[in-house]
């Protein structure tokens, strides 16, 4: 082995060494996280660091938010490649995905952020299709099959409650909505054999908190309300990560 080649292992394996590994602690289950539409999983990053602290073992996934049959499939990975039970959690358009996903036998529990969660042959587009047309959200028009958030409206109606240079970049870095996504139905909802958890956003203006509400009765969900806007996984990380904790310890009982 040469001197340069010696040089290069030593340099890996000190860094290995100095990575720590984080693996579901004791009965801890996994957490896989789901982003919803307009953001991609770098928004988890706060309530990520929280439950790696605490201890689990947590993925994000960096969907696409193309089609519902392909945000599943990105999830269905993450899943599959999580040690022992998962927790399963998603935000927004997110809701949609793990209400489909959810029904893997490895998914102990759901939580749902500021989320959508549907019945069976719901999509978003079914669930929205009764909003007041002229109080939504501020969606351009579709371009290319895509949709985005008008940015200068964007923090208002997103993230009124996130700081405003975090806000603008959020705003500037938006994931485009696939509109065959919307259309996405749901076969067999996962909350009607899993165990779920609710967070409704009382200053949301993208999925009213009403919507929310009674999307998560009709899950039997157990619900939780804080004062925040449709971006409360970004401005409230420790209430989310509380949350989802709350789920794990649940279903650990």
């Amino acid at each position: 082995m040469s001197g340069v080649t010696q040089a290069i292992m030593s340099i890996l394996m000190c860094a290995a060494a100095a990575t720590p590994v984080f693996a579901a602690g004791g009965n801890k289950p996994a957490v896989v996280l789901v982003h919803g539409a307009f953001a991609d999983g770098s928004g988890w990053a706060g309530v990520y660091r929280i439950l790696r602290e605490h201890g689990y073992a947590v993925s994000v996934v960096q969907h696409t938010t193309t089609s519902l049959a392909e945000d599943v499939a990105a999830t269905r990975r993450a899943i599959a490649a999580a040690e022992g039970n998962v927790i399963l959690v998603g935000h927004s358009y997110g809701g949609v995905v793990i209400t489909e996903a959810g029904n893997n036998p490895k998914v102990s529990a759901l939580v749902y952020v500021a989320a959508f969660a549907p019945d069976a042959g719901e999509s978003v587009a079914s669930l929205n299709a009764n909003a007041p047309k002229d109080a939504g959200p501020p969606i351009l028009p579709p371009v290319d099959g895509f949709l985005v958030l008008d940015k200068s409206r964007f923090a208002a109606a997103f993230a009124a409650d996130v700081a405003p240079d975090v806000a603008a970049f959020m705003a500037d870095s938006q994931l485009p909505w696939g509109v065959a996504s919307l259309e996405g139905k749901i076969s067999t909802p996962a909350w009607k054999k899993k165990p779920s958890w609710f967070l409704v956003a009382q200053d949301d203006h993208m999925i009213p908190p009403d919507a929310q509400r009674g999307m998560a009765a009709r899950a039997g969900a157990k619900v939780s309300a804080v004062a925040a806007s449709h971006a409360v996984y970004v401005s409230k990380p420790g209430v989310v990560a509380a949350l989802i904790e709350e789920a794990a310890a649940g279903v650990g009982r």
